[in-house]
């Protein structure tokens, strides 16, 4: 693929997906408070419903890929987001909490097929060895979106109240989002029907693969990061609370963390010829441990919290990109859709166990045992990276190198 022609893939969607994350899953925090004042409901019962949706992606996200194995990425990625906008309309009529969880449910199920996930796998079908670049732009410029959704919420929704707030965000997903994915996604799967690997028709082919030691090995070790990231997003505050730091400085912290993701995937974009996906993919787990280190001496060394929002952005921001590059590389790119979202359904199973692992730690030995926790998962991710290359080397795992057809 010439350079122009790659540029006029990448961009449209990275747009696309900026506009996508912030409208369909950053909203849901950024709106939180709003809906609690408002319904009344507990904190616990509203984000049960983004638990919900996050675990209904999950769950879809190898059906989404099989999809887009089969050549239907197009309409797989378009009325994913047609229908995540038309659910966010009926988000701003309901009125009683089981509705609440109905609609998330439903955005649930459009997430798995518009966020990461499917654009990644359209991106690895076309691209071959040049989807890591791809996907590096791409992620890099929809980290942005929660830096676009917190305020956006928070203006629109002092102008328009949050219903008018969610109603904007439904309307540019159509406009903006919708026409920018058409055009991608089509010329995606013209280039991608000559140039991908063949995909099996048989669920077999895929789910041999699902059954090796590399896979588990591969997906185990990437969830470790996500069961990470879950565990600090939710609890990041409340720890800092609860040793003196001070709500503004809290905050603030909290809030660097996606940019420090977007300069974590800048770095990456200039060593990523030099380095192996392996070893970056190692670095993550080595930084998210780091960077639970860094928490724990926060408390005497103040200084210590920018190296926390340094090392806990660039280990998640890393791994986003990384995954689906390191996937395609152990496991092969035949059938990379549905095997990608085999390996997402459990990435994101440990991003939404992560609150509830965080909570029960917190209650057995306070947040000093979580932090010790969270350094060891950096550990055991390390550990399963390491074994998923050493399975997935030539001669280590056949089945693994010639699945597919």
């Amino acid at each position: 693929m010439q350079s122009g022609q790659f540029h006029k893939l990448i961009w449209p969607l990275a747009v696309a997906e900026t506009v996508l994350w912030a409208a369909l899953y950053y909203s849901f925090p950024a709106l939180l408070v709003q809906w609690e004042q408002e319904f009344g409901w507990s904190k616990t019962g509203l984000t049960g419903a983004f638990t919900l949706a996050v675990v209904t992606s999950a769950v879809m996200a190898p059906v989404a890929g099989r999809l887009i194995d089969r050549g239907l990425g197009t309409i797989v990625f378009c009325g994913s987001a047609v229908l995540g906008a038309l659910l966010l309309v009926l988000l701003t009529i309901v009125s009683q909490l089981w509705q609440f969880y109905l609609v998330w449910f439903g955005i649930g199920l459009t997430l798995a097929g518009c966020l990461y996930e499917p654009c990644f796998a359209i991106l690895t079908r076309t691209l071959g060895t040049r989807a890591r670049r791809g996907i590096t732009i791409v992620s890099l410029i929809a980290g942005l979106a929660g830096t676009v959704s917190f305020p956006a919420a928070f203006y629109l929704s002092a102008a328009l109240g949050w219903r008018g707030a969610v109603l904007v965000f439904a309307a540019v997903i159509i406009v903006v989002a919708v026409p920018l994915i058409w055009w991608a996604a089509s010329r995606a799967e013209l280039i991608g029907g000559s140039t991908a690997d063949p995909s099996s028709h048989a669920a077999r082919e895929p789910m041999r693969i699902a059954r090796t030691p590399a896979f588990w090995a591969l997906a185990l070790g990437f969830a470790m990061v996500s069961l990470d990231t879950g565990m600090m997003i939710t609890h990041t505050l409340p720890l800092l609370d609860e040793r003196g730091i001070g709500k503004e400085t809290a905050v603030l912290a909290i809030s660097m963390i996606g940019p420090m993701q977007v300069l974590g995937r800048l770095a990456i974009m200039n060593i990523e010829h030099r380095v192996s996906s392996l070893a970056i993919a190692i670095s993550c787990q080595l930084a998210v441990s780091a960077a639970a280190l860094s928490l724990m001496g926060a408390m005497a060394f103040p200084l210590l919290l920018i190296s926390f929002v340094v090392l806990q952005g660039f280990g998640n921001g890393v791994t986003s990109i990384i995954r689906p590059v390191l996937t395609a590389e152990l496991l092969g790119r035949a059938n990379f859709g549905v095997i990608s979202g085999m390996t997402a359904l459990v990435y994101i199973t440990g991003f939404a166990a992560g609150p509830t692992v965080g909570s029960l730690a917190w209650q057995i030995g306070g947040y000093g045992l979580m932090l010790l926790v969270a350094v060891g998962i950096g550990g055991i991710g390390t550990i399963l990276l390491l074994l998923a290359g050493r399975l997935s080397a030539p001669g280590a795992q056949p089945s693994v190198r010639s699945t597919g057809g």
